[in-house]
């Protein structure tokens, strides 16, 4: 299994690295794992969904992610 960093996560993902680190502390990336200091997440690996937009917590919301690498 490949593995990338949070900073290379957050590069593809558009969001910054602080967010990427929140997401994997609350444990809302799946597989993400801290190696020591870093966080590294396996390659593939989808972008969850926005909790913080409205639209995310409604039923219309398009449940279509992005993919982070």
């Amino acid at each position: 299994m490949e593995w990338i960093t949070i900073q290379d996560s957050g590069t593809f993902c558009g969001i910054t690295t602080r967010r990427v680190q929140f997401l994997c502390a609350k444990g809302k990336v799946d597989r993400a794992q801290k190696l020591a200091d870093i966080w590294v997440i396996p390659k593939g690996t989808q972008k969850p969904i926005d909790g913080r937009i409205k639209a995310a917590k409604g039923e219309n919301y398009d449940t279509k992610r992005a993919n982070c690498t």
